[in-house]
């Protein structure tokens, strides 16, 4: 059964069409979709009146819908049931990742929704390839987040992470003082501005339990950080990862990263490409689960 993401967008963004989040409707009634859902399922997929699928707006469980109405260019459903079911993983992570091009960076940001990451927040470096002008950012950053959307709709998870508008690594490390709190950083996506602000993603807000940096192998440095079991033994640990550019980060990156807290963390004897290190990162926290929550 096909699965559609339902964008409720920001109230205050007068040019987009606000839709109402679906818990707070009741089985029965019927609702209207999203332009981007009449185009992929009626137009691209010829969908028929009293085909079903499957909504899911974000904001937890989804509901099995079926198609009413279809016109030009509007199309309405009604809702049959809510499925309570929450697919997110035991760990909350955010990456902060070091921008590469093209279809690179579409792979690592579609990989990492697979494994379940919460958020991604781009960034620019020394070492990096991509640095974006002002007027790029809003159709990138578009691009990443339905690219982030796009897996979540094929793979079943059913809160989509953030997509954060990229900044300097070095103002991403900076050090905050203890009474100041942590902030989300940048913008995120229209699609996804009223959907950032529930609950679930309050923990971005917070310091991380534990910061990690993927690390260039080197001798004599340890594989893993020993806080890294200690740490995935708390009920839904949050971790931050960070991943550079294919040239590495320069040294005065690694020492701030450092200053803030990052740990280093090899995973392997091998060197691995940006796109690779988020997916064995996430992959290997979700096999060292069973370790620790049996």
């Amino acid at each position: 059964m096909r699965r559609f993401f339902y964008a409720v967008n920001d109230d205050s963004n007068q040019s987009e069409t606000a839709h109402p989040q679906l818990s707070s409707l009741s089985i029965g009634d019927s609702v209207e979709l999203t332009e981007s859902i009449v185009h992929h399922w009626c137009r691209v997929l010829r969908a028929n009146i009293g085909d079903q699928g499957v909504l899911f707006d974000g904001f937890g469980g989804e509901y099995q819908v079926q198609l009413l109405a279809i016109s030009k260019k509007h199309a309405t459903v009604t809702l049959l049931a809510h499925i309570n079911e929450d697919r997110s993983t035991a760990i909350f992570t955010k990456i902060g990742l070091v921008m590469s091009r093209a279809e690179r960076m579409d792979y690592a940001i579609q990989k990492s929704t697979e494994l379940g990451v919460t958020a991604i927040q781009l960034l620019s470096s020394h070492h990096g390839e991509v640095n974006l002008k002002p007027a790029q950012v809003e159709k990138k950053l578009a691009h990443w987040q339905q690219i982030a959307i796009a897996a979540c709709e094929q793979c079943g998870l059913n809160r989509p992470p953030l997509i954060f508008a990229p900044i300097a690594i070095n103002d991403w490390l900076k050090p905050l003082p203890m009474t100041t709190p942590v902030k989300v950083e940048s913008a995120v996506s229209s699609m996804v501005t009223t959907l950032s602000q529930d609950t679930y993603y309050h923990v971005l807000q917070q310091t991380a339990d534990l910061r990690l940096q993927l690390s260039v192998p080197e001798a004599g440095q340890p594989a893993m950080p020993d806080s890294l079991l200690t740490i995935l033994q708390q009920p839904a640990p949050y971790i931050e990862l960070l991943i550079g550019p294919e040239g590495g980060l320069s040294d005065e990156e690694c020492k701030q990263a450092q200053s803030v807290g990052f740990e280093p963390w090899q995973i392997g004897v091998r060197v691995l490409r940006t796109e690779t290190a988020p997916v064995v990162a996430l992959a290997t926290l979700q096999a060292l689960l069973p370790r620790v929550h049996p």
